[in-house]
């Protein structure tokens, strides 16, 4: 396949084999790091002149992939910048007479038109012009009076790769997580439990020769019914299993033709939707196993999906389009063009739609069915969006009277808060110290909880966007979750590992 081929090339180009690094010690993401640092490197060596001036601002428009290992592209880049030096320069020269005649007056009026004034217009779609804080110039320090101790968290072991994903059952205290071990898990957190955490072991298999045999391929995603009774996993094995909470294998979907990267239940619970690599969608019969309807109108590998009733969804993809799709229409009854999209989620209101980009730019944007451009371009974040989530909240949910949030996970280190009505930002929280890879709202809106790759899992205030609690743990963060009565937080991590920690609100 494309991805077998493409990890053969970069392992013969880059001699990894030659290598003595421990494969399992690399971190996630690290190869998009060591990308990302050599685009940067590239760049900044255009920006250096011969004689050491350097370039004074960014470049003009940053260097894709493909253009940095292009020697005349980056020849041609580097030869604009000198001759912009140059000009910059000489633009100095000519002003630095008339700057100095008029200082006195120049100084009076910059300094007036950088007061803020009640009721201006957002900067950067953030209130009162506040700009993004740099985390990385200290080490994290966590209040002893916010950490949550030893005793009110639970580590629960038995993974054997990492975890990617976890979700409660949305009736009982029974959490389930996937991992790049083929396998699922269902952990028994009930506190009436005779047996303590027990873990139900849901082994992904494919029949070969006539037998089941693992996978050996990721779980990708799970979602549990509404009712707390059926869980479905995706897997990039291409297949999609739904399973009964006593960890039994009710039914195996099998019409996708390459891994599912996201699957959701729809809210009656008859419906699960899936989106594959193999750039369809599919609405799958719970109760048969079979598949009511593939939706083939992306050009390219679906990503993520969500449900805007029982029978209408939104879907996207990396060919810049969102659909929205409703079961027994051969086409989309609406679609958003022009934005690359990573993650969407729906919020309650049936209306709104948030996307955000991963790839390289700094974007989150919101739709509504009733118009076909953007309502609000959320741009604040310094560097890629990885996640966004919908508050619990507003019109159609179950806390009506709380105004609606959108929050947002960067690997800039922050989480922001948002007022999507008015479009811009009402709180940065900035105490992680690496990506922040997951956001989740706990069930009535009031808090947020968010998890890093410091290993770190913070809770926050949403009204006041003060630290609460802070747990620390021994793998970066990937996932984050409240259960059904708001009073824990379930977290997966790189290790291997699942952490309960408590909050007492």
């Amino acid at each position: 396949s494309g991805f077998s081929h493409s990890a053969f090339t970069f392992g013969i180009e880059s001699h990894i084999s030659q290598s003595n690094i421990n494969g399992t010690l690399v971190p996630p993401a690290a190869l998009i790091s060591i990308l990302q640092k050599g685009l940067q490197y590239v760049e900044a060596e255009i920006s250096i002149n011969e004689d050491g001036t350097v370039f004074d601002g960014r470049p003009i428009e940053s260097l894709s992939l493909i253009d940095a290992v292009m020697p005349d592209v980056v020849q041609t880049r580097q030869q604009a910048f000198r001759e912009k030096l140059a000009q910059q320069q000489a633009s100095a020269a000519a002003a630095a007479a008339a700057t100095a005649a008029t200082a006195g007056a120049t100084t009076t009026a910059v300094c007036q038109q950088n007061t803020p004034k009640n009721g201006e217009a957002t900067v950067n779609g953030e209130e009162n012009g506040a700009h993004a804080i740099n985390n990385h110039s200290k080490p994290m320090e966590i209040d002893g009076d916010v950490e949550i101790p030893p005793n009110k968290a639970t580590v629960l072991r038995g993974h054997e790769s990492e975890v990617f994903i976890c979700a409660w059952n949305p009736v009982s205290d029974l959490l389930a997580s996937g991992s790049g071990d083929s396998t699922a898990r269902i952990w028994n957190l009930n506190e009436n439990s005779n047996s303590g955490s027990t873990q139900l072991v849901l082994r992904h298999c494919i029949r070969e020769g006539g037998h089941d045999v693992p996978s050996n391929k990721d779980v990708t995603s799970l979602d549990w019914n509404s009712d707390g009774t059926l869980l479905a996993t995706g897997s990039y094995d291409g297949f999609a299993r739904i399973w009964t909470e006593d960890g039994n294998l009710a039914s195996t979907l099998g019409q996708h033709k390459g891994p599912i990267f996201a699957l959701k239940w729809n809210k009656k619970g008859n419906y699960i939707l899936s989106a594959g690599v193999d750039k369809t969608t599919i609405i799958w019969d719970a109760h048969t196993g079979e598949a009511k309807q593939q939706f083939p109108f992306h050009s390219a590998p679906a990503l993520d999906v969500d449900w805007q009733n029982n029978t209408t969804f939104a879907s996207c993809s990396t060919d810049m389009c969102i659909h929205v799709c409703r079961l027994g229409c051969d086409r989309p009854v609406k679609t958003f063009q022009g934005h690359t999209v990573s993650l969407r989620h729906q919020n309650a209101s049936d209306k709104v739609t948030a996307t955000c980009h991963n790839d390289g730019r700094c974007v989150c944007r919101i739709w509504s069915m009733k118009q076909d451009t953007c309502v609000h371009d959320l741009q604040a974040h310094s560097k890629e969006i990885y996640t966004i989530k919908w508050s619990p909240t507003g019109p159609g949910t179950s806390n009506p009277n709380s105004n609606i949030m959108l929050a947002s996970a960067s690997f800039d280190s922050t989480v922001r808060l948002w007022d999507v009505d008015r479009g811009v930002c009402i709180h940065t929280l900035t105490k992680h110290q690496e990506p922040v890879y997951s956001v989740a709202f706990s069930p009535d809106g009031k808090y947020l909880a968010s998890g890093s790759f410091d290993k770190c899992v913070h809770i926050w205030n949403t009204q006041s966007g003060t630290l609460v609690h802070s747990y620390r743990g021994t793998g970066g963060i990937f996932e984050v979750c409240w259960n059904a009565r708001g009073d824990k937080v379930g977290a997966s991590a790189s290790d291997g590992s699942v952490r309960i920690s408590k909050h007492c609100k």
